[in-house]
């Protein structure tokens, strides 16, 4: 190992996705208003999209007799054939009860079920602004969608009143930004799950992982690529605070908060080495101190006295949009693709959903039923309008990638990023090629 050794750090021009970073900013928050507006402006916004492929889909395939649209879901009559649009609702007993997840845990909400939502008693509704429909019909007994995915159902109306789907169609994949590729290597530093607590803050891994990023570990291959890192992304979950105290309490040790201000200065002074060498970004996670409705609000500055001193430290929201070296990167902290894993029905990998999200054109459609979210009126800001090149997804059991193409050429590589306290690894993404590279910092602290 050299450590005297000296390579140039490759570099990008600084402030490119400034245009991205208010997308999921909220400014002042209200939760008096209702979440049905919120439903209403997904389906304004998706249904012209959806129309449209299911016109080319059913329209103009040459049927003697075109199949039509019906306008609302409760206008269908009769065994005519025809085609609904609507949001998808799954009325299913093995959905969690917010309710009675407050009423078990002291008015705390519980974020961590672990089961599946889907079952053999699950009943699918189309509806929109008129009502709903209940589908029926083998098309959709093993149909992979959440509540909220905005959905065409061609079919007919059953003696029941029901509506029996022959074939589904969704909104497809939005268009994509033209990329000019990097004529070298250049890579991007995927870090999730750091997990630091109060016990250990700052792990001998941790330590490794800094001085890698920072071109100081490993062999003198590993410094090179190490300097090829032009910024380090920390996508969720940067620490776990402890359970704060139910209720009131005498006991001065459960009301003492200065661990927690010693474990988030560690954490500052760690990323503050990262932050010294590169650009940093950092989104919110599932632990950290952060709101718990999506999309997460920025980290408070004041929380990184060493980090804020340095030009390329930002952080940013949960998910995130943002552009290095002109590749467009979604990232999110995982709580999105982690709910549609209860919605799996033939166990689909991580990557495989979220690659069926940018399909739907919505990466967060479970929101806000069965993942927290915050009420919007205007708009919904997790409608994808500009499919990503590279979609990160931080937090997951391991490290995986996959790719969503669209009908136009769109192409989107999915990375799901492991969590560094389990598997002791981070995520180069090259810039060039979009190609991923498990790095295992575990490895560095063997040697």
């Amino acid at each position: 190992m050299d450590y005297d050794l000296k390579v140039p750090r490759t570099r990008v021009t600084a402030g490119e996705s400034e245009k991205y970073l208010t997308e999921f900013k909220i400014g002042r928050r209200h939760y008096t208003q209702q979440y049905n507006k919120l439903y209403y402006k997904r389906l304004e916004t998706l249904k012209p999209f959806v129309q449209t492929h299911a016109q080319h889909k059913w329209e103009k395939q040459g049927h003697k007799q075109p199949i039509r649209l019906t306008q609302k879901v409760l206008n269908v009559e009769g065994p005519e054939p025809t085609y609904i649009i609507g949001s998808i609702f799954i009325d299913t007993p093995q959905k969690p009860s917010t309710l009675e997840q407050v009423e078990k845990t002291h008015w705390i909400s519980d974020t961590d079920f672990t089961g599946k939502y889907r079952g053999p008693e699950d009943a699918l509704y189309l509806e929109d602004e008129s009502g709903r429909i209940r589908l029926v019909g083998k098309a959709i007994e093993e149909l992979l969608v959440t509540s909220g995915v905005i959905m065409a159902a061609m079919g007919s109306e059953t003696a029941d009143g029901d509506f029996d789907v022959v074939d589904v169609c969704f909104a497809g994949m939005a268009p994509q930004p033209q990329r000019q590729p990097s004529a070298e290597d250049k890579y991007v530093a995927l870090v999730s799950g750091l997990s630091a607590t109060v016990e250990s803050p700052v792990t001998l891994e941790m330590q490794l992982l800094a001085e890698y990023l920072a071109g100081t570990a490993g062999s003198e291959e590993d410094q090179r690529r190490s300097a090829q890192i032009v910024q380090t992304v920390v996508v969720g979950q940067t620490v776990e605070l402890p359970e704060p105290p139910l209720g009131h309490t005498e006991d001065a040790k459960a009301n003492d908060r200065k661990p927690v201000q010693q474990l988030l200065a560690a954490v500052d002074a760690f990323l503050a080495d990262i932050a010294a060498a590169m650009p940093l970004t950092l989104l919110p996670g599932k632990s950290d101190p952060a709101d718990i409705s999506m999309p997460q609000q920025p980290l408070h500055p004041s929380l990184f006295a060493h980090c804020k001193q340095y030009s390329g430290f930002q952080t940013v929201t949960n998910p995130a949009y943002f552009e290095v070296d002109g590749t467009l990167v979604l990232a999110s902290a995982g709580q999105n693709v982690d709910d549609l894993c209860h919605y799996a029905v033939h166990d689909e990998t991580p990557c495989q959903l979220a690659a069926r999200t940018l399909q739907w054109r919505h990466i967060a459609p479970s929101g806000p039923d069965t993942l927290w979210g915050y009420p919007f009126t205007d708009h919904d800001p997790f409608v994808v309008r500009n499919t990503p090149h590279v979609y990160v997804v931080g937090n997951q059991p391991k490290f995986d990638m996959c790719a969503a193409e669209g009908t136009d050429g769109q192409i989107s590589q999915m990375v799901m990023v492991p969590g560094f306290r389990q598997s002791r690894s981070i995520v180069l993404l090259n810039l060039r090629t979009l190609e991923c590279t498990q790095v295992h910092i575990g490895a560095l602290a063997a040697n």
